[in-house]
């Protein structure tokens, strides 16, 4: 990424503005960081984004802190949540923590960051040291906070907990005395926290920079939840597959944040063949975590299964038991996360066997290929 980009490509806002440019000017390297808190194991498309950043930044010759939220974690951030997050355990957070920084590593190079954990200020923070970081924060602005008013139109409780998260992570700031810190637009507040209490409590002057957050393959915001998303260590061809699914007016979006294609480019790319953008689109995003060969070997697979309608080459195949019911079978096999899903899947006519769509819940398993969706099959043998 160029230099002039850092505060524009992927970035939702950046506050203050002019202060950024300032220090960007300056030519001393910028101290800066991501918060996370690993409260998942598995990381998406939308989680890259804040990554991508901060390594565009390393490779400026920024000094760059990853710090994991190991105390904060077992709060839970409220950011988004309409109900209170349920504690983790520090073993929780840990082994959260490993994994997600195997998934990381496929995008930041750990050997060049500080990486830091706040338990180690945060234990050891008084109460006398909390009251005083409160004095400079209202009830009314915690109030203000989207997900707060949620809650209390629908008469869903707000903990007093909650209320201490974004001192919590705003003290994180202040510990690091950084100039930058980096998050995804929805951590918008608690970034803002965190220049509060450096400015109150002496430090240098920090800008805050919030990256775009990226919908899902449904155009719903990208999330677990929604079971829309594209995951870093998903398979080269699923990863393919689900790119190509994402809806065309999400393509230049997903181009800015999730590629280092450059945006010239993309505007001529975007400007050609639907199809043939979203190719490109995929092919950009499964050569960063897999490689160019896997990229065009999994485009290659979609082509033959979704172009020309043939069975791909790969396909797993299943012993069954004659009179098995077929959706138990897939989710024994773990094809379908449950019951209710494979209940789901038929009604929307999303099972196929043998290219028929499975009209009942109680269907039997038959010799021949099941179709789940639009990118999963596999044989069924007696």
């Amino acid at each position: 990424m160029k230099n002039d980009e850092l505060l524009t490509r992927g970035v939702s806002n950046v506050t203050p503005k002019d202060l950024a440019e300032k220090k960007l000017k300056s030519g001393k390297p910028i101290r800066l960081y991501l918060g996370i808190d690993p409260t998942g194991s598995k990381l998406h498309l939308g989680h890259s984004v804040p990554l991508r950043k901060l390594k565009a930044f390393q490779e400026a010759g920024h000094e760059v802190i990853f710090l994991v939220g190991s105390f904060t974690a077992m709060i839970g951030d409220p950011s988004g949540r309409d109900k209170q997050r349920e504690a983790l355990t520090e073993e929780q957070v840990e082994e959260n923590f490993q994994t997600y920084k195997d998934q990381a590593s496929k995008i930041l190079d750990f050997r060049k960051v500080q990486l830091r954990y706040n338990h180690e200020w945060l234990e050891s923070l008084t109460v006398k040291e909390l009251a005083g970081l409160a004095t400079h924060f209202t009830v009314q602005q915690m109030l203000e906070r989207d997900m707060f008013q949620e809650r209390m139109k629908k008469g869903n409780p707000i903990a007093i907990l909650e209320f201490l998260y974004p001192l919590m992570v705003g003290y994180d700031s202040v510990v690091l005395d950084v100039d930058l810190e980096v998050g995804g637009n929805d951590q918008y507040f608690n970034l803002l926290a965190g220049r509060t209490l450096q400015t109150a409590l002496g430090k240098r002057d920090k800008f805050v920079l919030t990256t775009k957050l990226i919908e899902g393959t449904d155009g719903r915001k990208m999330s677990k939840t929604y079971n829309n998303c594209i995951y870093l260590d998903d398979e080269p061809r699923n990863m393919f597959g689900k790119v190509m699914s994402v809806q065309d007016i999400l393509m230049e979006t997903y181009f800015e944040c999730c590629t280092d294609v450059p945006m010239s480019e993309v505007q001529q790319i975007l400007g050609g063949e639907p199809r043939d953008a979203k190719a490109r689109l995929a092919r950009e995003i499964v050569t960063l975590y897999h490689g160019e060969s896997a990229a065009f070997e999994a485009e290659n697979a979609f082509t033959k299964v979704f172009s020309r309608g043939e069975l791909p080459d790969d396909m797993s195949e299943i012993k069954v038991k004659k009179g098995s019911m077929l959706l138990d079978v897939l989710v024994s096999e773990g094809l379908i996360a449950s019951k209710s899903d494979a209940r789901r899947l038929v009604e929307q006519g999303g099972i196929k066997l043998n290219n028929t769509p499975v009209a009942s819940i109680e269907a039997q398993a038959e010799e021949g290929v099941v179709t789940i969706g639009k990118r999963k099959f596999v044989r069924l043998r007696f």
